[in-house]
């Protein structure tokens, strides 16, 4: 099948930005005397929003609202810091992106980061590409999975969301893209396993950037 257009995932899809998610949650843990983590552990932290990211790497004997919301908001200051320390493209996205600029193909971005940092981070590190729509997570529209804000994107750029192939690394992306009616592909490259993407979706899975190509 053909599609007219790609809605991307950013972390863990278009971006490696784990090591600067992990090093600023970890500044944050010490700030406030907690135990740290390996950047493993936050490959399955993250994904869901940065109050969710900040809840997972807490202990779990903490449960104080307050103390959460005091954490949350170290987080958005640590991160807003330091975000692009370590944070890059994935080897072949650039190629991947040019690629499907020059066919014609409608490119755009979901992500659960929250929307004034997903789009300061894609316009500096994927500053070179047009995406028609950039979109994290804003008041009143629901985070991924649910397929609401998907579904929006595909009504402002007039696509039918079966002529959507939706790129993304995690169980959400993939729960996300089926309930939105768009072709869930999963990225190998990002943050979960092949397992995890199959059982939430995933329609195919795709180990290379390159390797999209073939389906678009």
């Amino acid at each position: 099948m053909k599609f007219k257009a790609v809605l991307f995932d950013l972390d863990g899809t278009l971006l490696d930005t784990i090591d600067d998610l992990a090093d600023s949650m970890n500044g944050v843990l010490e700030m406030f005397g907690y135990p740290t983590h390996g950047v493993d552990k936050y490959k399955y932290f993250v994904g869901d929003g940065m109050d969710v990211l900040v809840r997972r790497a807490l202990p779990v004997s903490l449960k104080e609202e307050s103390i959460v919301a005091g954490c949350v908001a170290a987080m958005k200051e640590e991160y807003s810091s330091r975000w692009a320390e370590k944070t890059r493209p994935y080897e072949g996205i650039p190629e991947l992106l040019n690629a499907l600029s020059s066919s014609g193909v409608r490119l755009s971005i979901l992500s659960n980061k929250p929307h004034e940092p997903t789009g300061i981070v894609v316009s500096k590190m994927l500053a070179d590409w047009k995406f028609e729509m950039v979109v994290g997570v804003r008041d009143g529209v629901p985070r991924k999975p649910d397929p609401a804000a998907a579904i929006s994107i595909a009504e402002s750029l007039g696509i039918v969301p079966d002529e959507f192939l939706y790129l993304g690394d995690t169980n959400t992306d993939m729960k996300t893209a089926f309930a939105a009616g768009m072709f869930p592909a999963g990225a190998l490259w990002g943050f979960r396993t092949a397992g995890e993407l199959i059982e939430a979706g995933a329609r195919i899975l795709v180990r290379h950037p390159a390797d999209l190509l073939g389906f678009i």
